[in-house]
């Protein structure tokens, strides 16, 4: 079974500062059907007007990822942390027993546009931490973001990807022309999230802003095909 999510199905919020499209219900935007997809709570595309941003807030339990798409994020928090996140970075921070951040656009004159993501973990009150890392556009799959226990991944010092508090990965994907299978493990929810160009996935076409969850019980391979300049994130979640 696949479950689609289109893009102009998306909650949307517009402010003087801020146009956002939630995936998943979040502040005002509610809607019972759409809580999010196992652990994956919350992809919001934001674009924020230059010069203003988020000003501190607090988060708690909870693994929160920025992927920046355009311009730079001054990020600030209460562990001491003060750092510039641009285009092609990625920034995680596990909120544990209690954190507060702020995040603004760093430009005077251009837009921010970025996604944040949260992901519940799945141990709760642990120590605060923050991460952030570049990562060079890479055809295919790529791993960005993996189990902090897992130690093909997170904990190996040599293994160049961010980590998180839950069995949950991310992948970047860029495609232009290409067929790709996607990994898979038995009993794992699989969602594609679009964000440039377009891609099939089981028959469906998916767009800028549209997503598909996919539960790995079937027996038939993942296959995206037909991709014309792909910029896509895929998550693999437990069932």
């Amino acid at each position: 079974m696949m479950y689609l999510r289109r893009n102009n199905e998306r909650g949307h919020a517009r402010f003087d500062w801020l146009e956002s499209r939630h995936s998943f219900s979040f502040a005002s935007y509610y809607d019972p059907a759409h809580m999010g997809v196992s652990v994956l709570r919350v992809i919001n595309d934001d674009i924020v007007a230059p010069g203003t941003g988020f000003d501190a807030h607090p988060h708690r339990d909870m693994e929160i990822i920025s992927y920046v798409l355009q311009g730079s994020i001054e990020h600030r928090d209460t562990l001491g942390s003060h750092r510039k996140l641009s285009a092609g970075e990625v920034q995680v921070m596990s909120a544990g027993i209690g954190v507060e951040h702020s995040e603004y656009n760093v430009s005077e004159h251009d837009s921010l546009h970025f996604l944040q993501i949260w992901i519940t973990p799945n141990i709760k009150g642990l120590t605060p931490r923050y991460q952030q890392q570049p990562f060079e556009p890479t055809p295919g799959l790529q791993l960005l973001i993996a189990p902090a226990n897992d130690k093909t991944g997170a904990d190996n010092a040599n293994a160049d990807v961010l980590s998180i508090n839950q069995d949950a990965r991310m992948y970047r994907v860029q495609l232009d022309g290409q067929d790709l299978e996607l990994p898979q493990r038995p009993h794992r929810v699989y969602y594609l999230h679009v964000i440039e160009g377009q891609v099939s996935l089981q028959g469906e076409t998916l767009k800028a802003g549209d997503a598909a969850a996919v539960n790995t019980k079937q027996d038939a391979p993942l296959v995206l095909s037909g991709a014309q300049s792909l910029h896509a994130l895929l998550f693999d979640l437990p069932a």
